[in-house]
């Protein structure tokens, strides 16, 4: 979760002095060094940086050593950021990060209003670049990438060892380009190898409409990230579901990977009943900040969806609902529950560092644990199956991860595989040929790239299906007595 720029007065307060000095620091001495030549400083030159600050005095040594003395040279801005994300890496924090200025362009404009890539929120995760959730109709959720899944190499190259940053600017590309992905996804034992072909990313980011259930309306709000407008849209959406005569409403926060920290507040301020606690922020020096709702009674019930890939922000909502005494439903959510600002530099780069964590409205801190739905429910196992490969010919006799993906679609196509080990038997081939003659394909027995391309339609349509999303007809059924 993010507080953009001067979102909050408050954090103003106490971030504008420590942003001053990082700034002041390195374009006092790192300006100084790459106008200097000759040896590295000593006697007079290297007290006076001392005494200036002695903190600092062995960074402009080493520049300056690097600088005058090393066999292969660097461009002084190269050596300045790596000597930025140096300092930062050490607070072994993945949400804390440097940003140059190329990339800083990128992190704002994915804020803001649209940007080209893949269209996944990622961190790092035991140094692994790990999706937190990608993004609703992305090109990446559309290729079947799922939370937790681990993005081992992009093109052939690898990322481990990569900075955050660095790993997201090979990630991402322009638009109708070809990611290839090879991904690493808990349970299986082999990686996976995806095709994403980049795209335009709209971060259009509430969706609404409505369900009947015995006679009455539900409105149903899905917040797919918190942006800049995303609360304005909310706002927007949420008068049209009242002006229908809503008995209660959803709020869909599965797959979000959070955003903006004043988006989200805002939206509580809509829901949350009787001015209750929307969240605390407590900040370094143990100083809390608590953030209150506006709203005064209850006009409906309300309940909440979350999963894996509910994250930050998210789960800031998810909680202070479940604060209120609403219902939360699905699966335990990712557990983020530290704060982020970004410092603008004066060279247009920035820095984003974790400044404060924040509590649920009975002082809960759920980093690393999410939070636990009231009502527990998985999604059918298909609901995770991979996409089948384009380039490997499966048939009888194959073994391995592939197949056991393959005999999981079956099995949720309504097709009887028998076995779901990742043995590809007669069993398997027999359904094989089951779907092939439904769909009017050659029959087989073997999935080449267009049966498993019709597999993938056709299991993408069953995903779709709201009849078919356990977690969505829970909600209902709950939001249904809720209102009764």
């Amino acid at each position: 979760m993010y507080i953009k720029r001067r979102t909050f007065f408050i954090i103003t307060l106490v971030l504008v002095f420590s942003t001053s000095i990082v700034t002041l620091a390195a374009a006092k001495f790192f300006g100084q060094a790459s106008g200097a030549r000759g040896n590295a400083p000593q006697g007079d030159d290297a007290q006076q940086q001392s005494s200036q600050n002695p903190d600092m005095a062995k960074v402009y040594e080493a520049y300056q050593l690097i600088e005058n003395t090393a066999l292969e040279k660097q461009d002084k801005t190269k050596l300045i950021d790596g000597a930025i994300e140096g300092m930062v890496k050490t607070l072994d924090d993945p949400f804390s990060d440097y940003m140059n200025q190329k990339e800083t362009k990128d992190f704002n404009s994915s804020l803001q209003s649209t940007f080209e890539g893949i269209g996944a929120e990622v961190t790092l995760k035991n140094e692994k670049v790990t999706i937190v959730s990608p993004f609703k109709g992305s090109p990446a959720e559309k290729a079947g990438l799922r939370p937790e899944d681990q993005i081992l190499k992009v093109n052939g190259k690898s990322l481990q060892g990569l900075s955050l940053s660095d790993a997201v600017m090979h990630i991402r590309g322009p638009k109708g380009t070809k990611a290839e992905l090879e991904i690493m996804r808990p349970g299986l034992s082999d990686p996976l190898h995806v095709t994403v072909v980049r795209d335009d990313i709209p971060v259009e980011t509430v969706y609404s409409e409505t369900v009947e259930r015995n006679g009455k309306k539900y409105g149903k709000l899905e917040v797919t990230q918190f942006s800049q407008d995303t609360a304005k849209h909310f706002t927007t959406e949420l008068n049209k579901l009242e002006k229908q005569g809503i008995s209660g409403l959803i709020v869909d926060v599965r797959g979000n990977p959070g955003g903006l920290l004043d988006s989200v507040v805002e939206i509580g301020n809509l829901l949350i009943p009787n001015k209750g606690v929307i969240l605390q922020v407590q900040y370094s020096d143990g100083k809390k900040e608590v953030f209150r709702s506006e709203k005064g009674e209850a006009k409906y019930p309300v309940v909440v969806l979350t999963d894996k890939g509910s994250a930050s922000a998210s789960e800031i909502l998810a909680g202070a609902l479940q604060g209120s005494g609403y219902k939360v439903i699905g699966t335990q959510s990712f557990g983020k529950g530290t704060v982020q600002n970004t410092m603008p530099l004066e060279d247009d780069s920035q820095l984003k560092i974790t400044v404060a964590k924040w509590l649920t409205p009975d002082g809960t801190w759920i980093h690393k644990k999410g939070i636990t739905p009231d009502v527990k429910i998985e999604q059918p196992d298909y609901f995770k199956a991979a996409p089948l490969p384009d380039k490997v010919e499966l048939k009888r006799d194959m073994n391995g991860s592939d197949v056991k993906n393959l005999q999981l679609i079956l099995k949720g196509l309504g097709q009887s595989p028998g076995r779901l080990d990742g043995y590809f038997d007669n069993r398997t081939e027999m359904a094989v040929k089951t779907f092939q003659s439904l769909h009017q394909l050659p029959v087989t027995g073997k999935v080449d790239k267009k049966t498993a391309g019709a597999m993938q339609e056709e299991l993408i349509k069953r995903i779709q299906d709201p009849k078919n999303d356990l977690q969505l007809q829970a909600a209902i059924e709950v939001i249904s007595k809720e209102a009764n």
